[in-house]
Order: C-alpha cells, then structure tokens, then sequence
C-alpha cells in the first residue's frame, strides 16, 4: 500500500473542501428544484459540525461558507495558500437520462506524485459510500476539470459526483436533512481514516 498522505509525519495535515457552485451559479437543479449548491453546501457543513463535535478534530477548510460564487482558480489558490495536503471538492451529478445513478469520483488526468494517493482516496471513497450508503458505484474516473488539474501538482484532489439530482429517487434523497448526515459522515470517516486519527472504519 501506498504511503497515503505523507502518513511518515506526525504533523497534523490540511484539507479543502471545495464546495461546488454558489451564488449565481446553482450548478444541476434536480427534478424537485433542489439545486446542486444546497446539496454540496449543506454536506460540507455538516462535515465541519462533526469535526467540531470530535475529540481530534481535522484542519478542515471549506471554499465557501455560504451561498457565494467562488472561481476555480481562486479555490485552488486557497489551497495553494494553506499548503493543503487535500483537496476534496463536492458536486452533485446531472443527466438527461432520468435512470442514470450512483456516484462518480474523478481525479486528474495528468501525471503528478500525487497522483497515486489521489487515486487510492478516490476508490476508498466510492467503496464507503456504496457499503455505508448503498449507492451505486459509477467507476473511478480521470478527467481535466480545472479544480483538479490546478490542484493535483501540489496536493492529493479528488472531485466527488455524489449521486444524480435528474433521478428522482437521489433527488428525493437529499429532501431529508439525515440524507446529508448520513453522507457527511462517511465522507469525514474517511478522512479521519486516511490520516490515522481514530480507529479506522471496519472493514
């Protein structure tokens, strides 16, 4: 296995949560009007609730607070100016096929010394939100969104699709306020997991 997040340093590590879209740019609108902002927005900060509520809470930054719209470039230069050791950024996924389903996490398509660490994340997400959470696994995928390929050259980024709002049963899921508890929850296990502060997540 990997040595995952420079795990050799007891140095406690940094993550950014990008939390996709805001403000003017509500990102996929779901077949019940639930916009991709909300969703994302309301995940990260339940994310920051349980860090709180931890005994050893993460160094866990969040791109935006509130319903504001952030560029790319100036999310992955707060990365950059934190020195983050990941990079996590939240969406929701949008199709003109109303069966589509399941989640999808990208990592960059280019070469980078990050890039393994990246990629083992991403399976270690996917597989825990389809054990915890029973959601379909769409793949672990490359591809050159921007957030990724300006952050992949000097930290660990993943982008995380977590689920379909053009479905409408993962549209209905995210109309109930456990739905986005649920959902923090795995994601926050797996970085407390990937940085070996508390008894890993069973296997």
């Amino acid at each position: 296995m990997y040595v995952v997040f420079g795990q050799e340093s007891d140095a406690q590590k940094r993550i950014v949560i990008d939390v996709g879209h805001g403000g003017k740019d509500s990102g996929a609108i779901g077949i019940n009007s639930i916009q991709e902002k909300d969703v994302v927005l309301d995940i990260a900060l339940e994310i920051l609730k349980l860090n709180a509520q931890s005994e050893k809470p993460l160094d866990i930054y969040l791109t935006r607070y509130s319903d504001t719209l952030i560029s790319l470039k100036d999310r992955t230069k707060l990365a950059r100016g934190l020195k983050a050791d990941l990079f996590i950024s939240l969406h929701c996924n949008h199709s003109y096929n109303p069966n589509a389903r399941g989640v999808e996490v990208y990592v960059a398509d280019i070469e980078s010394k990050y890039l393994d660490d990246s990629t083992w994340l991403a399976f270690q997400l996917q597989a825990a939100l389809n054990k915890e959470l029973g959601f379909e696994s769409r793949g672990v995928k490359f591809a050159n969104y921007q957030v990724l390929r300006e952050s992949i050259d000097y930290c660990s980024s993943i982008l995380l699709e977590s689920g379909f709002l053009s479905n409408w049963d993962e549209s209905e899921y995210y109309q109930n306020r456990t739905s986005f508890e649920a959902l923090a929850l795995v994601i926050f296990q797996i970085l407390r997991k990937i940085f070996n502060s508390y008894e890993r997540i069973e296997d």
